[in-house]
Order: C-alpha cells, then sequence, then structure tokens
C-alpha cells in the first residue's frame, strides 16, 4: 500500500465544462501537494482555473477526470452526503463577497457553521465569542454587517471560517475587494492562523500577497506550475 505523506494531493487533474455545443478546459491537466500547515498562495489571472482549483479541493466541484487526495480521503469517490460531512469536519471556507446574512448579527452569522454540530447553546456562544476575539472584532459582535467596513466584514468571514477549528482555510480572493493596508492586515491574520496549525490555501491574482505565504503555486491557463 502506498504511504500518503502529503496531507492534499492533486493527480492528473481536468475540469471540463460544456458551454452548448463547446467544451471548455477549466483545468487541463494538474499535479501538485500540499502538505499539513502550509500557506500556499494560487497565484493566476483571472480565466486561469484557480477558483475552479479551489472549489475542487473543497470537495465543492466534481472534476471531469483525476483524484483529490485529502488526508488519505478519495474525495471524489464518497457520496456527496459524505462529501458534506468532510466539509463541516476539515473545511473552512472565506469567499470573496464575504456571504454574510445580513439580518444577522456578527455573532450569529459566525455561529452559522455550528448549526450541525450538536454541541450546548453556551458551547456554540463561547467558541464563536473567542473567535470574534481572534479577529479582533470583540467590540462588535452584534452589529450587523452594513455596520462594519469591508475589512471587518472579511474578518467576519474568516472568524466563521474557523469557528469549527477546521484544519484547512481556503480562500478566494480574500483581499480583492480591500484597500492595500486592510488587505495587508487579513493576510496577517491568516498567517497568524496558519501559525496556530491550520493549512491555509489563499487564491489570488495579487503577487503582493506571495510574500505572506511558504510556497506559491502558479496557474494559468488550466495548467500549475511550482
Amino acid at each position: 500500500m502506498t504511504q500518503i505523506d502529503h496531507l492534499i494531493q492533486i493527480h492528473d487533474l481536468k475540469k471540463t465544462y460544456q458551454s452548448g455545443d463547446t467544451k471548455v478546459d477549466a483545468i487541463k491537466q494538474m499535479d501538485f501537494f500540499i502538505d499539513d500547515e502550509e500557506f500556499i498562495t494560487i497565484m493566476g489571472q483571472s480565466g486561469s482555473g484557480k477558483s475552479t482549483l479551489l472549489s475542487i479541493i473543497g470537495a465543492l466541484n466534481h472534476p471531469t477526470k483525476g483524484k483529490v487526495l485529502v488526508d488519505s480521503l478519495d474525495l471524489y469517490s464518497l457520496s456527496a452526503e459524505q462529501r458534506a460531512d468532510f466539509r463541516s469536519e476539515y473545511i473552512g471556507f472565506i469567499f470573496q463577497s464575504f456571504q454574510l446574512i445580513p439580518y444577522l448579527t456578527v455573532l450569529e452569522n459566525i455561529k452559522l457553521p455550528m448549526a450541525v454540530t450538536g454541541q450546548k447553546k453556551k458551547v456554540k456562544n463561547q467558541m464563536a465569542l473567542d473567535v470574534i476575539q481572534r479577529v479582533g472584532l470583540g467590540s462588535k459582535a452584534n452589529r450587523l454587517p452594513d455596520q462594519l467596513s469591508g475589512g471587518e466584514q472579511e474578518r467576519v468571514a474568516i472568524a466563521r471560517a474557523i469557528v469549527n477549528k477546521p484544519p484547512i482555510i481556503l480562500a478566494d480572493e480574500p483581499t480583492g475587494n480591500l484597500d492595500t493596508k486592510t488587505a495587508g492586515d487579513i493576510m496577517l491574520l491568516l498567517q497568524s492562523l496558519n501559525k496556530d496549525g491550520h493549512t491555509v490555501i489563499v487564491v489570488t491574482h495579487n503577487q503582493d500577497m506571495e510574500t505572506y505565504a511558504t510556497r506559491s503555486i502558479k496557474v494559468s491557463d488550466g495548467e500549475c506550475f511550482i
């Protein structure tokens, strides 16, 4: 039996989309690995396939061909229900558009991923309050999203992603809508989470973000370059 040495292994990956009579290769062919507790930036221009790649690593998007192994689990040999369980246990997602519920407070937004955990309300509250402090929003737990700046909303999105303590954090252009200083602050926060033991994977087109990572994977025209 082959020894699994890497946290994430991508083998012979391909993703093709059908658009009418036309087939579009979002990912032509990719092979690479990511180790536990790395901080990876996936760099590439818009349309290069990097966001598609992130969604496949996150068990959200079935590849046309190839394998994705995470902690020796072959993600796309699992049932849809098993993949949902995998996501709730392993993955914290941070989306570029924040995807906060506008009528829920900061605290309520952060507690959303905990709905399926079966923990007591008091425990959930404390865990959520702990991560609010961790991301520097301790005084804003009861604010609504539209009462926050863009950078603060991104911090709420990060807190929501880490509240269940997932080993892997996937961030899709987390600084895309932020000014340079706020973007740097967000990357420093992700860097500190990485130092706390999370494996962090950030999709970005901004080359300045590479300086925060331990390693960068370049994506161009559906192929990757390590």
